[in-house]
This record gives structure tokens, sequence and C-alpha cells, in this order.
């Protein structure tokens, strides 16, 4: 037990001795002083998909999309597999039934 608790004070102190690592632009290997510039638009699109839920304003246009999107169109999947799955006796479909 003696030689485990030195281990781990070892090890501790030697990562709480080890100086912190400096990350460049975007914590990637390039580092800050090669020249990279932030581009503006990307900078404000990250910004506004940030706080979409803020942003985000139900109206006559999105609500036929939303339905689209979230019920629609993921039930056709479903059902284009299932009716696919009836045709062809897959093994999926005789374990389910």
């Amino acid at each position: 037990q003696d030689e485990m608790l030195r281990q781990v004070v070892t090890r501790c102190s030697r990562t709480a001795l080890q100086a912190p690592q400096r990350r460049g632009m975007a914590g990637g290997p390039y580092p800050a002083n090669l020249g990279v510039k932030k581009n503006k638009y990307i900078e404000e699109w990250n910004g506004r998909r940030e706080i979409t839920e803020k942003s985000f304003r139900a109206s006559g246009k999105t609500i036929p999309w939303i339905l689209f999107l979230g019920v629609i169109f993921p039930y056709s999947v479903y059902a284009v597999t299932r009716s696919e799955l009836e045709k062809t006796g897959g093994r999926r479909y005789k374990d389910m039934c």
C-alpha cells in the first residue's frame, strides 16, 4: 500500500509541476503568430448558431417545414422501409413478428 500511495503522490505532483500547454487559434496545431485571420462571416455564423433557440421564430413559412421534417419525412422513411422488409421477408422483419 505504501508503494501505491507513493506512486499516486509522485504522479499527481509531476502533473502539477508541468507548465500548462499553450493553445493556438481554435486549439489546433498552428500557433497564433502564424498569421491566421478570423473570417468575420464564419464568426457571425458561429455566434448565431449558438443562440438559435433565442432567434428562432415560428411563422407561416416555417411551420410546414417543421411538420414535414419532423413528422412526414421520418414516417415516410419508416413506411418505405417496412414495406420493403415485408416484400423481401427480411430477417429483422421476421424477428419483429
